[in-house]
């Protein structure tokens, strides 16, 4: 339900009564319940163009809204705020209409785009740390959210395969092992510092690790069959992260630096025959304005750049994959990178005006002490490592709970831990950085994925309990029931507000406040209490149905399970 757009058409329709023209309605949540649901504070602007009274203005527009079916009141306020009160009838109508929605009344896009999400981006020399979670976890959550809208998504892992690293990697690989098979694969981190060992002690090897980059780059056929078998094995361990993870990452979301090594001298020529680029000490170089430092393309012993294979994804995704809006989901230090290559593609002719291009910037995981995230001997923490450790300290968490097996312990720590993880970056502003904290991710109470898990099982066993299928209407009839209702009904702005705005923590905010009002509902209207008559106990039954639904819903776009009993 698109509650502010039905509601920017009522006021729009009372302005034309009015004979008042607006350009632009804006309706925004009300700030407190005693200000209503809903404010229309558009008339102070109105109000210099028209040199009139605002107030006076306010109150001639609210004297003509129609309040025969959503809106029961309005009134002015201040000097010229119009306050709005929806209808009781009509929440309890559209709130029974989408009990059984499978989508929670949220409609798709009536004009579908096509979205490219760039997330995740692992290098294949090492396996996957935590400084790779938050571009996963992010970009993941946009990606399901703007599909589940409607949206025509392409996920793209643009990952790092292409450099003089690898001529060293499959070098060291022949020697361990000539048939290219990758059992020595298991632990990349120590597979790649034994071959930086035997670069740095042997020049005979070392060599050899730079003959193979050329061998690799002119397409020599022995030297890619090891190489794709260290990719092979690399974006296995990603797999497997993105498994434990739930992230929606596939082998065929991948798409390579090596995939655009062909389309790098193409760039640079386009740029050339543009007059964008000029060589600069033997360097080709895009000098931007305002800009110091220039956007280096090519280097003087013509090796590429991160810029230059940028530049050719951009034209691939504009070109090829016909994107409307191309969203990078990397760290906020890559800002002036992206900045710089968003402008050349646009000025090159490599990306159409029209196509949005945007950086989804995050900021960075810190520990206790705000520093970046270490082991304790001060090494990178492997993704992996972190995720399992959310499970066990979960499975500490809940398991002197009424729990039946170790199965269901199993499962239910897996979907706790990993939640936990999650939430809580997804919960935080994600241009922030934000302390990583175990007690505080996995308590019952505040804005934790486990308070969501719990809410959900808690309706689940309300549910349970009835001991009948629940069918009826949903009967609003107080203000806590009013504001439960309404929560409900804003699901589908929040989604909107959160795609337009690539802001995960929109949906997480949103869940805690429809969580905190539902708890105090439930404090409030007892539901399976004796002396409950059958159509209210029906109504706080479905009310009770509706929100567990919603915080199913929005959770799954956060990539988080919910468990039936805590």
């Amino acid at each position: 339900m698109k509650i502010k757009s039905e509601l920017s058409k009522i006021i729009e329709n009372a302005l034309n009564s009015a004979d008042i023209k607006a350009d632009e309605i804006v309706i925004s949540d009300a700030t407190k319940p005693e200000f209503g649901d809903y404010q229309f504070n558009g008339i102070m602007k109105l109000a210099k163009i028209l040199k009139q009274n605002p107030r006076q203005i306010a109150t001639n527009v609210v004297e003509q809204v129609d309040l025969t079916g959503m809106i029961s009141k309005v009134e002015v306020a201040g000097p010229g705020f119009i306050n709005i009160w929806l209808d009781n009838r009509w929440l309890s109508v559209q709130t029974t209409a989408i009990v059984n929605d499978v989508r929670v009344g949220v409609e798709q896009v009536e004009k579908p785009k096509r979205v490219v999400v760039d997330y995740s981006g692992p290098n294949m020399a090492k396996q996957m740390h935590v400084g790779h979670l938050r571009s996963s976890i992010i970009g993941d959550t946009l990606a399901t959210l703007l599909e589940f809208l409607g949206e025509n998504v392409i996920r793209q892992n643009h990952i790092g395969d292409w450099g003089t690293q690898f001529g060293m990697l499959i070098a060291y690989l022949e020697e361990q092992n000539t048939d290219g098979n990758t059992q020595e694969l298991k632990d990349l981190e120590q597979f790649y510092k034994d071959a930086k060992v035997r670069f740095d002690e042997s020049e005979e090897f070392a060599n050899k690790a730079r003959e193979y980059v050329v061998k690799i780059q002119k397409g020599d056929t022995h030297c890619l069959t090891l190489w794709q078998s260290f990719i092979n094995a690399s974006l296995g361990h990603c797999e497997e992260v993105y498994k434990k993870l739930n992230v929606n990452l596939t082998r065929e979301d991948v798409r390579a630096e090596s995939f655009y090594n062909n389309q790098l001298s193409k760039v640079i020529e386009t740029l050339k025959e543009k007059d964008i680029s000029t060589t600069s000490n033997g360097a080709e170089c895009v000098f931007l304005e305002g800009d110091e430092t220039p956007t280096i393309v090519q280097k003087g012993d013509g090796g590429f750049l991160y810029a230059t294979t940028d530049l050719a994804a951009l034209n691939f995704r504009d070109k090829e994959l016909k994107a409307d809006r191309i969203c990078y989901v990397v760290d906020a230090r890559q800002a002036q990178h992206f900045k710089q290559v968003f402008t050349i593609s646009k000025q090159a002719g490599m990306v159409a005006e029209e196509v949005v291009l945007e950086h989804i910037a995050f900021g960075t995981m810190m520990d206790k002490g705000g520093k970046p995230f270490k082991t304790r001997d001060g090494g990178t923490v492997k993704l992996v490592d972190l995720l399992d450790e959310a499970v066990v300290r979960a499975t500490e968490a809940i398991k002197d709970r009424n729990i039946h097996s170790k199965e269901e312990l199993a499962s239910m720590a897996k979907a706790i831990g990993i939640g936990a993880v999650k939430y809580a970056d997804l919960s935080i502003s994600r241009e922030s950085n934000y302390i990583f904290n175990w007690d505080k991710m996995l308590s019952f109470e505040g804005n934790t994925s486990l308070y969501m898990q719990y809410a959900y099982a808690r309706i689940q066993s309300i549910l349970r309990k009835y001991k009948a299928e629940v069918t009826g209407d949903i009967l609003v009839e107080d203000e806590v029931e009013h504001r439960l209702a309404l929560m409900l009904l804003k699901f589908e702005d929040t989604l909107t507000k959160a795609s337009i705005e690539a802001t995960p923590h929109t949906i997480t905010s949103y869940l805690y406040d429809l969580v905190s009002v539902f708890m105090k509902f439930y404090e409030l209207n007892p539901i399976l209490r004796d002396d409950i008559d059958e159509v209210t106990k029906i109504s706080r039954l479905q009310l009770a149905t509706l929100t567990g639904n919603v915080i199913e819903k929005g959770l799954s776009i956060l990539g988080i399970d919910v468990v039936e009993k805590i």
